[in-house]
């Protein structure tokens, strides 16, 4: 099925965010506070003008420009931007917005984060996620010690790996440690939090 997140599945009670390089933010690391499906969900980033028309190019965070179309308006900060077009383009995409009408409107957008509420994204089926779910999940030792707490997700192309802050400790920075998301190094997760296998959080 096709999601404006990326998705796996498989693991434990169902199943994080997909990187692109850029200059440009990431996706915020949330704590799960609140009600679940009131939380916006980052889709893309504005990146900048492109040509003088008021188009925009954009970073992606889901599965590229066509996951965009199932969306006709975007929370922009302040504002809601309007969708009339986008199409792929190398490491991003190109878009047009029915209220940036020119250059300097599109310029003035830069760094601006493109979000969603989360329930306006598609339903899930059986053993399926969004990475945006998992982020900020505390996360337990199989043998009951406290890790940490997922603070992003990554994938070099062979599955999901969860990528794990350790709680802090004084006068150090917090380290951080990954854990690929299988059912052998993670065997259970919900919205409480994710249990991942001791041999793996060493």
């Amino acid at each position: 099925m096709k999601s404006p997140l990326p998705l796996a599945g498989g693991v434990g009670g169902g199943p994080v965010s997909e990187g692109t390089p850029s200059d440009m933010p990431s996706p915020p690391s949330r704590k799960r506070e609140g009600n679940k499906s009131a939380r916006p969900v980052t889709l893309a980033a504005i990146a900048g003008a492109h040509g003088v028309r008021g188009e925009v190019r954009l970073k992606l965070f889901g599965e590229g420009a066509d996951a965009l179309r199932a969306f006709s308006t975007f929370d922009a900060g302040p504002h809601k931007l309007t969708l009339t077009s986008v199409r792929p383009v190398n490491q991003g995409a190109v878009a047009r917005f029915a209220e940036v009408t020119d250059r300097a409107a599109a310029e003035a957008l830069r760094g601006t984060l493109l979000t969603v509420p989360r329930s306006a994204l598609p339903p899930l089926g059986p053993g399926e996620y969004y990475h945006h779910d998992l982020i900020g999940l505390p996360c337990t030792s199989t043998e009951g010690g406290m890790l940490g707490t997922v603070v992003a997700v990554e994938n070099f192309g062979a599955g999901d790996i969860l990528e794990i802050e350790r709680p802090p400790e004084p006068g150090k920075k917090p380290g951080r440690f990954m854990v690929p998301m299988t059912p052998q190094a993670v065997p259970e997760w919900s919205d409480a939090g994710v249990i991942v296998t001791a041999a793996f959080a060493e």
